[in-house]
């Protein structure tokens, strides 16, 4: 395993576990009863959900480049 594909791993890792204690935009019932929806409002973060908003977009943004990057290190047949 070369470095790139740590560096993958842990990124991975972390963004799976930033996702998941983002919270939830949209009730899941109002989405499956067809209920006015506040899908679109336009409500400003503030506070914690600021910065985990933040820290999801640094990682994916990395994630995507480091999955680029690790595919040129990939043995070709």
């Amino acid at each position: 395993m070369k470095a790139v594909d740590i560096l993958l791993l842990i990124v991975s890792c972390l963004l799976i576990a930033i996702i998941v204690l983002q919270k939830s935009k949209e009730d899941a019932s109002q989405a499956f009863s067809g209920e006015k929806s506040d899908l679109f409002a336009n409500k400003k973060e503030r506070g914690i959900e600021l910065w985990i908003t933040r820290i999801t977009t640094v990682l994916s943004i990395l994630f995507f480049i480091l999955a680029i990057w690790a595919s040129f290190f990939v043995n070709r047949l």
